[in-house]
């Protein structure tokens, strides 16, 4: 692919297209001015001077169709897409010129009520019978073109051949009435082409211009914002800017996501945005950027959670208190064994100044320092006969709580600081969290009063049934 925005398939349509109106724009012209100076029709020969700024439109397509295909570059960020339009635009300015010029000679004739001189022949006939078949084919053929590629050049070449299309039967039917004795019908049919391409500038000007000055696509804004607001997670669009470059509509938007949402959950909501516009949209190259934003209902826990992992501090056990109509926070904050007292306490000030500066100062912190092994231990099994002890040990402490049941995958390292024991039990799926922590957390003291030297006791409880 040769260009970021289009294909090479339809890189070598737009220019074969192109290149195909330059000949017929040619030969009909050729044709339109030989009938206009041998029968004398104004309308026709104006539509030879229309056919012949065709000819130049078409050619200056050509050159704009294979320079717009140019992929960007350190100058032209965007690509050379507009380059199409500036060419569209040199178009609308031709045809208002012409169109200003046949107008004159036009109303002229009909204030000095001199039609001039009108003899049609076979030929001027044919010309324009012949003229009316290309533009038609020409107009279907480009109008499904431009809107495969999304070109304005071509764009512009069709619209031009539908103007011409309607200017020859205009021109056909002002020589049948001068035929018949009408001797205005010729100028008259002038001043309907003069109008035909004045209409057709305007329009192509119109176009031309919202290219230019970077307007969206009418209703494409809406569409796009359906898109994005439905996907989860978005809580709002701050900004959305949307401008054509040639085939494609470059974008950015920016969307609101709740600040509590984890990075990864962030970038899962960047990806579903992408997705979605591509989806409905595929024209539309999109960059989204997700700002965080604090909402209404967040709780008191989720907000000091998020003030935690800004800082990439581990905390749990975290005690939310009202008291006298204060809120009241205790935690527990995770920090290298090794660090030094004064390190630590500084990191646990900083996290209740942020959680102080988050709340309000009326909010009471504590904090309390636990200490985390971040250095990996080199452990190997105890034998056998030890292992079982401890699982016997497990099993009678569990007993007597009478709410841990099954202990069972007993695994106990021995390590240069101590013994590391894991296990597994089962307990009710029906209670709660804090029942089932403080059950753990009771047969793991039961364990370390009984067996000496044991440093770490992990316990996993399963739902019974599981």
């Amino acid at each position: 692919m040769s260009s970021p925005h289009t294909s090479a398939e339809d890189q070598s349509l737009k220019r074969a297209a192109a290149l195909a109106s330059i000949f017929a724009s040619a030969l009909l012209t050729l044709g339109k001015l030989v009938a206009g100076l041998l029968s004398g029709s104004l309308a026709l020969m104006s539509e030879a001077g229309h056919g012949l700024l065709d000819t130049g439109a078409t050619i200056l397509t050509y050159f704009a169709v294979r320079a717009a295909d140019k992929p960007a570059d350190d100058e032209h960020h965007y690509g050379h897409g507009k380059i199409e339009a500036v060419a569209a635009l040199a178009e609308t300015g031709l045809l208002m010129v012409l169109a200003a010029g046949v107008l004159y000679e036009a109303i002229h004739r009909l204030v000095t009520a001199d039609p001039g001189h009108v003899e049609a022949t076979w030929l001027t006939y044919g010309v324009l019978v012949i003229s009316i078949i290309v533009d038609f084919v020409r107009w279907r053929s480009l109008s499904a073109i431009a809107k495969r590629t999304k070109s304005d050049a071509l764009a512009a070449d069709a619209l031009h051949f539908s103007s011409d299309l309607v200017a020859s039967t205009l021109v056909l039917m002002g020589l049948v009435a001068t035929a018949y004795g009408f001797k205005q019908g010729d100028t008259l049919a002038a001043v309907g082409v003069a109008l035909f391409i004045g209409i057709a500038g305007w329009k192509l000007g119109r176009r031309t211009i919202d290219t230019l000055v970077d307007a969206a696509p009418a209703g494409l804004t809406e569409r796009l914002r359906q898109s994005v607001e439905s996907v989860a997670g978005v809580v709002d669009i701050e900004m959305l800017r949307l401008r054509p470059a040639g085939p494609q509509i470059i974008g950015e938007i920016a969307v609101a996501v709740p600040r509590t949402m984890p990075l990864e959950r962030v970038a899962q909501v960047r990806s579903a945005i992408l997705s979605a516009v591509a989806q409905e949209m595929p024209e539309v190259e999109l960059t989204v950027s997700a700002n965080p934003r604090a909402l209404d209902d967040e709780s008191v826990l989720e907000r000091v959670l998020l003030m935690a992992a800004r800082r990439r501090l581990a905390i749990h056990h975290v005690t939310i208190q009202r008291v006298n109509g204060k809120i009241a926070i205790s935690l527990d904050l995770e920090l290298n064994a090794q660090m030094s007292h004064a390190a630590a306490h500084e990191i646990a000030t900083e996290l209740e100044q942020a959680i102080s500066d988050e709340m309000g100062t009326e909010v009471e912190i504590e904090t309390h320092i636990e200490p985390l092994e971040a250095e990996e231990l080199a452990g190997e099994d105890l034998d056998e006969d030890a292992t079982a002890r401890i699982k016997q040990t497990l099993k009678e402490g569990a007993l007597v709580g009478g709410i841990l049941q099954e202990v069972h995958y007993v695994r106990a390292r021995r390590t240069l600081s101590g013994t590391v024991v894991n296990y597994h039990c089962r307990a009710d799926a029906n209670l709660t969290v804090h029942q089932v922590h403080e059950a753990v957390d009771a047969l793991d003291r039961h364990l370390r009063k009984q067996v000496d030297g044991i440093v770490r006791v992990v316990g996993h409880a399963d739902p019974l049934g599981s």
